[in-house]
């Protein structure tokens, strides 16, 4: 046997004696803070510190700072969490517990719900945990000595999870007297785990699944250090403050109820308006970009949705009827009537491209579960639009819409991020289809330059697809507009168009959306503003409001002015004092009140006060008018 292996890193190669573990290499590297070192990646897998190498190969440090070392800490941070509530409340059962995008969470089989209270107690027992400094220790069993361990437990989540493994053997990570079925890494020991919080507790069906039993879920959270954890709790209770379906109350801008049924939201006359001037935006978007108008019924017949493959790959998520023994799906989607628009005349090259847009209601059946608000629902309408392009043309096509998008975020203030998603594992078309469509979204990236990340699996069943999410004010990440390259439909429909050498070819799909569901985005953009809108997109855009009956007259006179040079307003006529007036005006979110008194009725002005200033500024109507108009048109 070979008693010394060759490692690369950061400082160079060197010879080390067979087994020697990261954290031996790590005491002789020049790395500033090695506590900052939580994990280590070799040969291309992340294995832990303490991990025997028992192979020449390339070994990298993973510091907690970067997004990787950060989920290695908050996966550990939740093994921690698992120990102290089986310490806490015995015969609980433990499920999964994985990182998350800001945080970490464990699904626990519990005999009653847990309280805040209990939480406080588990955070207390996980910070006498975390100062016992306990190793994270790694150890292999064969697949039926794990099921036969976990067995002994009583552990019946675990065994289940074991047997539905295809491996001979699995790995288990133990701290102190608790151990738990993990991939791992971890970090060496719990010390390294110095600030955490609890943040709530929720129901989830174990596997996601309704038909499975209901399970609690902790929610937690861990930064490497405190202040990092204290920004991420202020940024949490900011969160709180601009939860959507609050401000939705507050607003009056829409309701769901549960006479009508989850996710389906019943939109309040302010609501209705903030939605059509989305709308109204996005149709006049569009016109500018060449984009023809077009609408598509909401149901129609199965045998449709089979020859597409919605029926085989996505049933799940529709819902279906029966008219005259005929069977009809209720549309998820909208481009089967696109393409049938399409299809409708004999189209030539000269035609292309074809740029049909809709704002199409469909229907999606979600599980309760994960319906949230407008965020989450079961029937929404898509900004949906489908292209229709010679090949030479969809270079140019994928930039457009890149564009597009771009535009558009700019006006609503939303940085974004890129993915290219790449084919699932259940789909339809050909391997060369989906390699022309995945090639075509990856070069219309890199010609803008932009940064994207891949994710494997995740396009549509019928094409891989560009997902564009918006960051909001809070730094949030949100799925809106997405870009899908589609080879197959257009041959599954038989679409064609007569090319220059009067041979009949196929064009190539776009699908596409930029904002999405316009619910989602509403929702988003609720909180994003905190419910106090730009003056273009305010509901209601001024309040005229009189100090005593004495202005009433002179205050309908202002506002009928108003309203015919486009302001939307409201009168606020009641015999109240005017301080509680404008608190009401401030609670709304109101971009102006416009204030009137004796002084303004006799010299024909207007006290005006803007969202969020104490003072006013007395104008004529005129002045107050051309500032109005100059604020709305710059959309700021």
């Amino acid at each position: 046997m070979n008693l010394s292996i060759q490692i690369e890193n950061q400082d160079g190669e060197k010879i080390y004696p067979f087994g020697i573990t990261p954290a031996d290499i790590l005491k002789d590297s020049p790395i500033e803070n090695h506590r900052d070192i939580v994990a280590a990646r070799f040969n291309g897998a992340a294995v832990d510190l303490s991990a025997p190498l028992t192979e020449s190969g390339r070994l990298a440090f993973i510091p907690v700072t970067t997004s990787e070392g950060l989920e290695i800490l908050r996966h550990s941070a939740s093994h921690v969490m698992a120990q102290a509530v089986q310490e806490l409340f015995p015969g609980v059962k433990i499920t999964i517990g994985p990182a998350i995008e800001d945080g970490f969470y464990y699904d626990f089989d519990s005999p009653r719900p847990f309280t805040p209270e209990d939480l406080e107690k588990i955070e207390t027992r996980m910070q006498e945990i975390v100062k016992s400094k306990l190793d994270f220790r790694r150890m292999i069993m064969s697949r039926n000595e794990a099921i036969d361990f976990f067995r002994d437990k009583d552990e019946s989540y675990k065994v289940e999870l074991i047997e539905a493994l295809d491996a001979d053997e699995v790995s288990l990570y133990a701290q102190g007297e608790f151990t738990d079925l993990c991939r791992g890494p971890h970090v060496p020991n719990t010390g390294f785990i110095k600030a955490f919080k609890l943040t709530k507790v929720a129901g989830a069906y174990w596997r996601g699944d309704e038909r499975n039993p209901m399970l609690q879920r902790i929610y937690g959270t861990a930064f490497p250090a405190q202040k990092e954890l204290k920004r991420h709790l202020e940024l949490i209770e900011e969160a709180k403050k601009r939860d959507h379906r609050k401000l939705g109350r507050e607003l009056d801008l829409f309701s769901i109820q549960d006479e009508v049924g989850p996710g389906l939201v019943i939109w309040h006359p302010k609501g209705a308006m903030l939605r059509y001037l989305i709308e109204e935006f996005e149709r006049v978007e569009h016109l500018k970009r060449g984009y023809q108008m077009v609408m598509g019924p909401t149901i129609l017949k199965k045998e449709l949705w089979e020859r597409s493959g919605h029926f085989d790959n996505y049933r799940d998520h529709m819902y279906f009827t029966s008219v005259d023994n005929v069977d009809y799906g209720i549309k998820p989607m909208n481009c089967l009537s696109h393409m049938l628009i399409y299809k409708s005349k004999i189209r030539s090259y000269r035609d292309l491209p074809l740029r049909f847009f809709e704002l199409g209601t469909v229907h999606r059946h979600e599980k309760s579960g994960v319906l949230h608000g407008l965020l989450r629902v079961r029937q929404f309408t898509q900004d949906d639009a489908h292209i229709l392009c010679t090949p030479d043309q969809l270079n140019d096509e994928i930039n457009g819409i890149i564009n597009f998008v771009g535009d558009v975020m700019a006006i609503f203030g939303f940085e974004y991020t890129m993915e290219l998603s790449t084919r699932p594992e259940k789909s339809i078309g050909t391997d060369e289809d989906w390699e022309r469509a995945t090639n075509a979204l990856q070069r219309a990236l890199e010609q803008q330059g932009a940064d994207y990340e891949i994710n494997e699996g995740d396009g549509a069943f019928y094409g891989p697809k560009i997902d564009i999410k918006l960051k909001d004010a809070l730094n949030r990440s949100w799925q809106c507009a997405t870009i899908q390259c589609d080879f197959t439909l257009p041959e599954r429909f038989d679409l064609t168009y007569t090319d220059s050498d009067g041979v009949r070819k196929r064009p190539v799909m776009i699908h596409r959306v930029v904002l999405g569901a316009i619910e989602r985005f509403l929702g988003v953009l609720v909180e994003h503003y905190a419910g106090a809108f730009p003056l273009w997109l305010s509901p209601v855009q001024a309040i005229v409001m009189n100090i005593t009956d004495r202005q009433d007259s002179y205050a309908r006179e202002i506002a009928e002015i108003l309203r015919k040079e486009g302001v939307r307003l409201e009168e606020d006529l009641r015999n109240e004092k005017i301080g509680f007036k404008i608190r009401e005006a401030v609670n709304q979110k109101v971009p102006y009140m416009l204030i009137v008194g004796d002084d303004e009725m006799t010299n024909r002005t207007v006290a005006v006060r803007k969202r969020g200033d104490r003072s006013t500024t007395v104008l004529s109507v005129e002045e107050f008018l051309s500032l109005f108009h100059k604020e709305a048109a710059n959309r700021s």
